[in-house]
């Protein structure tokens, strides 16, 4: 995962919307939702919640 990826996740998991994620970071929205697209295809995670629980239980976050 890169450094843009855990960000996002990590940003996701403390609750974030998509919205607020790309202010922090100065990027679009559709950027974020790109990068979590990668970070759930990685993780083989269904959504943004389940990438957030794989996440913790790999002790990624």
């Amino acid at each position: 995962m890169t450094e843009k990826e855990h960000f996002v996740l990590s940003r996701a998991a403390e609750g974030l919307t998509n919205k607020e994620i790309a202010r922090d970071m100065a990027i679009s929205e559709v950027s974020v939702k790109m990068r979590m697209r990668a970070i759930c295809r990685k993780l083989d995670a269904r959504n943004r919640a389940h990438a957030v629980m794989i996440s913790r239980e790999r002790a990624l976050l």
